[in-house]
């Protein structure tokens, strides 16, 4: 056989994202309703690029995993699903770390926004960290891409965690002095699904103290009786963003 042949992408924008570490990022799309703006280079900065756009209430963003793109990977991978020990064939998995580094999420579309000349697309429903390369966007056809009988045996055996969140009289006193509007229903969303490693979410009291950054906030917890306990939620410095 002869050599595979060598093809270029390159990314035609950039999504700004609440997440800004992989930590407690959601496992897939539209788990939680977290809202992102996509920001385009020059050459995709064209209105023509997106007309009738608006007909679509929800797109697919692809995308390049930029921050494992290094790293290589492996015919089989953990599948922190199935409690972290289990392997899968990459190609039976969403893994990270894939061949070719590309990943899709269906997101609902918020609209295209013209400002100062700059074009930007409003979606929500994201699972991407903030800086995520975007290497294209195809609308959402229900007729063709939503099939009712699909399965997934192996997962139905492994639902995602759904704990309960709360929040100290601290850390709530903390959250009204915030900005972002969507902060708490973030919080309870992503948190609720125990981003924990797999073998410590059998632990429903863990003493130890997690953090995880959104937006510009650095929030603590903890698991106590089985239930997320929000403890802080700290401004960061200017210059961790």
């Amino acid at each position: 056989m002869s050599e595979p042949r060598a093809y270029q992408l390159t990314p035609i924008g950039t999504l700004s994202s609440p997440f800004k570490q992989k930590f407690a990022i959601p496992r897939q799309p539209s788990l939680v309703n977290a809202q992102g703006t996509v920001a385009f280079e020059p050459e995709f900065n064209d209105p023509n690029c997106w007309r009738e756009i608006s007909t679509y209430s929800h797109l697919w963003l692809l995308f390049l995993f930029h921050e494992n793109l290094d790293q290589g990977w492996t015919p089989t991978v953990r599948a922190p699903r199935l409690g972290g020990n289990s392997r899968l064939g990459v190609f039976a998995s969403r893994s990270t770390f894939r061949p070719n580094g590309i990943g899709m999420s269906a997101v609902r579309n918020l609209g295209v926004e013209h400002i100062n000349g700059k074009i930007k697309l409003h979606v929500s429903g994201i699972d991407l960290l903030d800086g995520t390369p975007i290497i294209d966007v195809k609308p959402y056809l229900a007729y063709s891409d939503s099939i009712v009988d699909a399965k997934a045996t192996l997962l139905d055996q492994h639902p995602l965690p759904a704990r309960h969140v709360e929040f100290t009289p601290a850390a709530t006193r903390q959250l009204l002095q915030q900005p972002h509007e969507d902060l708490r229903a973030l919080i309870v969303q992503c948190l609720g699904q125990d981003p924990r490693p797999a073998y410590r979410q059998r632990e429903n009291n863990d003493a130890r103290t997690y953090r995880v950054i959104f937006y510009d906030r650095d929030i603590h917890w903890q698991v106590k009786n089985a239930t997320v306990v929000v403890t802080a939620i700290e401004q960061l410095p200017d210059r961790a963003m």
